[in-house]
């Protein structure tokens, strides 16, 4: 028992935390890319911005600056070791950064960026965003005398953990061969604005460098095809309704990525689709993606609806209908419904019109129409189409959002709110005292305070602060709080404060409370989600609906029906017998189509089921009333053991097997799963065999094997 509770809780445990590692993966990749200011309302191309992306550089590496244009190419580097070094007042070390700062201005001023993408790895990079934005209004004096106009060039700060995958990827080896690491990491920064789910799909090739993202505190307990499933899930959904411009990524191969993640495609035919589309450059419509580019006719199908075909420089006369979501099967319903609606003869005149005054659509009454063509069955169709032709590939990602003062504090620190924290025991090594506080520094290079009065519970000690630490003494502290803004820890050492809480205590941990003094408030049942599945087995229904369904169904009858621990969970309710019902949780697999849920699961424990209840010597009563009637049977043969097998009134969907050696009755539990019976920590896939194995080991202690 103990060990199957462990397996139980650690299942149980993993989906909880696979579940939270999709949610925070989700967040990531559906993230809307940055989009200029001042061009909310202007086309794709005219929103894409110009990034100048920078990384603080360690050690003798020198601050990076690189420069992206609105594709994400590489234009242009700058290396500047002075700018984010603290000031000093030495003549010597002023010159080079002035220098170094002339050279940032000019750099700015030849390339225009539309924003300024800074790393945040420690506090130097606050002396870092503080110089740049010195160089902005410097450029912003001189840009306003000549057109009157202020620069509102912005710096954000960006999350390094990714661009850091990046870096050591096999992919920007390729790439960018004799660029150094820091150029890498900086260009995954921009890009990462620019379009965050192509530069997560970079590193979901060969080496699945993706793993290693840290997004959960607890992901590492998970295994790699666990993790790498869901982030497929995630990767298909999203690119699924972003789409992919392929004319655009045959000229920039990096947004290439998320093809592998189109419906119909995977990492094989995606590599051989690329190929092609660089070859020949441009696509003039998604029909030559058949005949020119040799997709087979039922990957098309699959893919059709995902693949934009824009028009550029290059290319005119593109359809109108292949830069929308609207399948090619249903582009003659598209053409025929813009022609009724703007009255036109020319089907592709009237997509063309619709297009540019979708407000023409909101006059149509659907349902009338539908009617009027005999099309009611397709009303979720014609849905589609009207929601693209008022806007093809419409982004329903959420909006670009800067890092939150906490979520900047975290970046900077490095930590966590796990690993910091008000409450939180930490080291602190002294760096200066005086009569009113002593400065500390903490391992994560943050600056901690200790004021006079937060030293001791003792007043003598308060009042000689100085003598009572030095200089790099090393104390044990807890944090009083956080001052975010300016980086800074207050700090406390009073032992009445860190005797507080000394007991680490589980978020999830409750204790029982007293019952005497509170009420029990009734738990609330668990809601579930309905879910779209064409099955004559599921029905979207309660655990006590089910129970009522099969109340006059035959033993063994089964309902699927949704579990309330997610979407990727169904829950069996199975009738063991008669008023038992058992059920069964099972987890779907990403890609597991429902019938094959059933002939896995399902089916092989309905037949076991009824294998264990025609058995010969299976006993129909409760624990008592069988045992009472294996009494019997010792009594007319007293040497032979008695034994039989009953349904588990308190588990159900396991059996008892009920014995008796000599006077007394003993029970033991016969668990039910789709591979058959488990008994004593074995499994056996025929009942006989149980049985066999039974009578062999009868006068073994059943405790052995618990």
């Amino acid at each position: 028992m103990e060990k199957e509770a462990r397996l139980l809780l650690t299942i149980r445990a993993k989906v909880c935390v696979l579940s939270d590692y999709r949610e925070a993966l989700w967040k990531k990749v559906s993230s809307g890319p940055y989009r200029k200011k001042e061009t909310k309302d202007a086309n794709e191309e005219e929103a894409k911005p110009r990034i100048m992306a920078c990384c603080w550089g360690p050690g003798n590496q020198e601050a990076t600056f690189v420069m992206l244009d609105s594709s994400g190419e590489l234009i242009d580097v700058l290396y500047a070791r002075s700018i984010g070094l603290r000031y000093s007042q030495d003549v010597n070390e002023q010159k080079p950064k002035k220098n170094d700062q002339e050279r940032l201005l000019k750099f700015m001023r030849d390339h225009q960026p539309d924003v300024v993408a800074l790393g945040a790895v420690n506090l130097s990079c606050v002396r870092l965003k503080n110089e740049i934005y010195e160089v902005i209004f410097q450029m912003a004096e001189e840009m306003a005398p000549r057109n009157g106009v202020m620069c509102d060039l912005q710096v954000v700060y960006a999350d390094e953990s990714l661009p850091k995958l990046y870096e050591n990827s096999r992919i920007s080896s390729e790439e960018f061969p004799q660029q150094p690491g820091i150029v890498k990491r900086a260009v995954a920064i921009g890009r990462y604005l620019q379009n965050p789910l192509a530069m997560v799909a970079a590193l979901c090739g060969p080496g699945k460098e993706i793993l290693s993202w840290k997004l959960h505190s607890l992901q590492d307990f998970l295994d790699p095809e666990e993790k790498y499933e869901v982030v497929e899930q995630v990767m298909v959904e999203i690119t699924n309704q972003v789409g992919i411009d392929v004319n655009f990524a045959a000229s920039h191969e990096w947004l290439f990525s998320p093809l592998q993640f189109v419906s119909g495609l995977g990492p094989r035919k995606a590599l051989s689709l690329q190929r092609s589309l660089v070859r020949a450059g441009c696509v003039l419509s998604r029909k030559e993606l058949v005949n020119q580019h040799g997709l087979g006719k039922k990957v098309f199908v699959n893919a059709a609806g995902f693949l934009r075909i824009r028009s550029n420089n290059n290319s005119q006369f593109i359809d109108v209908l292949d830069d929308t979501r609207i399948h090619p099967e249903s582009y003659v319903l598209a053409q025929e419904l813009a022609k009724d609606v703007y009255d036109l003869e020319d089907e592709d005149d009237a997509v063309e019109h619709v297009r540019d005054r979708p407000y023409v659509l909101k006059k149509l009454v659907l349902d009338d129409y539908l009617r009027s063509k005999k099309q009611e069955n397709k009303k979720e169709t014609y849905c589609d189409i009207m929601r693209e032709l008022s806007g093809g590939f419409q982004d329903f990602r959420s909006q670009f959002r800067e890092a939150s003062p906490d979520e900047e504090f975290y970046m900077i620190s490095g930590e966590t709110e796990e690993t910091i924290g008000e409450g939180r025991v930490v080291q602190a090594t002294v760096k200066k005292v005086s009569t009113r506080k002593a400065i500390c520094d903490l391992d994560c290079g943050l600056s901690g305070v200790l004021m006079r009065e937060d030293y001791s519970d003792d007043e003598r000690d308060i009042l000689d602060l100085p003598n009572k630490l030095c200089e790099g003494d090393v104390i044990t502290c807890k944090i009083k709080w956080i001052q975010k803004e300016r980086y800074l820890v207050f700090l406390t050492c009073k032992e009445s404060e860190m005797r507080k809480n000394l007991e680490a205590v589980d978020d999830y941990y409750h204790q029982e409370e007293d019952q005497t003094e509170k009420e029990k408030v009734p738990k609330e049942r668990k809601q579930f989600k309905s879910r779209m599945i064409v099955h004559p087995r599921f029905q979207n229904i309660t655990a006590e609906q089910a129970r009522e369904y099969l109340s006059d169904k035959s033993i063994g009858e089964s309902i699927v029906r949704p579990s309330s621990r997610g979407l990727n969970h169904l829950t069996l309710v199975i009738k063991i017998f008669d008023d038992v019902y058992a059920h069964k949780e099972i987890m779907e697999s990403g890609k597991e189509k429902k019938d094959a849920v059933m002939d896995r699961y399902v089916d092989p424990l309905v037949a076991h089921l009824m294998t264990m209840v025609n058995y010969r010597k299976f006993r129909n009563g409760t624990k008592p009333e069988i045992d009472d009637l294996l009494r019997a049977e010792k009594l007319q043969n007293p040497k032979m053991v008695a034994y039989g097998f009953g349904v588990s009134q308190e588990h159900p969907g396991s059996f008892i097997l009920s014995y008796i050696r000599c006077v007394n009755p003993h029970n033991e539990h016969v668990l039910l799963y789709p591979k058959g019976f488990k008994f004593r920590n074995r499994m056996f896939g025929d009942l006989d065999r149980l049985v066999a194995y039974f009578k062999r080991h009868v006068n073994d202690d059943p405790m052995h094997y618990h």
